[in-house]
């Protein structure tokens, strides 16, 4: 098991004064049966901006606030603690479905929202030849989540400032580079194209191993998938595993756009001027 405490700061500099902002911050940890929050606070500058907490549709906690008057800052800080023991699901054998399972009439529609493409996530003419290769040779839906991990490691390097929040799965992988987001997409849009339900998961990563307790790293907010095959199973694309204590979850959803870390509306002013993420993370135990 871990506590970890995560900082996380965005911080919007506007080249003008804006009128009014409203925003939304998925920022918050979940609480579930491998992570336990134990604190969470959310504060917004300027201070007068009012907040409003809910649960979403997908269950991933939200701040939604307004900024009623001029500005020209923004930032958001949200600050948890977070206890993390993936243990007893590493440790749990439920059994796995076959493709039969994948056909029920009731498990179609409880799983639409996670089977249904989205304009992220939607395979083209190459993305389904490779679906079909691998649902030629899987015998069972576990076996086929394997080998298109397997592919995805084997094909798509991890490059940073290469796409953007709206590139998709295609290009990725016609580009064979991409972000953690990104690698999320295309395993998404392989498993949702054979019929094997998958939702994006937001979260944050403690990166280090060797840091010791009280040593705050610098982390980063993460992004990786589960695929539902009896049960809902995670994996991590970006670093080829699956999760341990060093993950954090915030949600899920179809995709990036219904888990952003932060998005809002302005009116007045002109574009972003800068943006500025700091996330650290300290073990605390």
């Amino acid at each position: 098991m871990s506590r970890l405490k995560i900082d996380h700061i965005t911080r919007y500099t506007y080249e003008g004064t804006v009128s009014r902002s409203h925003n939304e911050a998925r920022m918050t940890p979940v609480s579930d049966d491998e992570q336990h929050v134990i604190t969470a606070e959310l504060a917004v500058k300027p201070s007068s901006a009012s907040i409003h907490n809910y649960v979403d549709y997908f269950g991933t906690r939200v701040a939604d606030f307004d900024v009623p008057h001029r500005h020209t800052v923004l930032e958001v800080r949200s600050s948890a603690t977070v206890d993390v023991d993936r243990s007893a699901a590493a440790e749990t054998d439920v059994e796995r479905v076959g493709w039969k399972q994948l056909r029920d009439p009731h498990l179609l529609d409880t799983q639409a929202e996670y089977i249904a493409p989205t304009s992220l996530t939607a395979a083209g003419e190459e993305l389904k030849a490779v679906a079909e290769q691998v649902r030629e040779t899987a015998e069972t839906p576990d076996a086929a989540a394997r080998e298109i991990l397997r592919r995805i490691a084997e094909r798509v390097a991890y490059e940073s400032g290469v796409t953007g929040v709206h590139t998709d799965a295609d290009a990725v992988w016609s580009d064979a580079k991409g972000v953690c987001q990104d690698l999320s997409h295309v395993a998404i849009a392989l498993l949702r194209e054979l019929g094997i339900p998958a939702r994006y998961v937001s979260g944050y990563i403690h990166p280090d191993e060797d840091a010791g307790i009280g040593q705050t790293v610098a982390g980063e907010s993460h992004a990786w998938l589960e695929w539902w095959d009896g049960d809902w199973r995670a994996y991590d694309p970006t670093n080829h595993k699956t999760l341990d204590d060093s993950h954090v979850k915030v949600g899920h959803g179809r995709d990036y756009r219904d888990v952003p870390p932060l998005k809002g509306m302005l009116t007045g002013g002109s574009s972003t001027e800068s943006l500025d993420v700091t996330v650290e993370i300290t073990r605390l135990s």
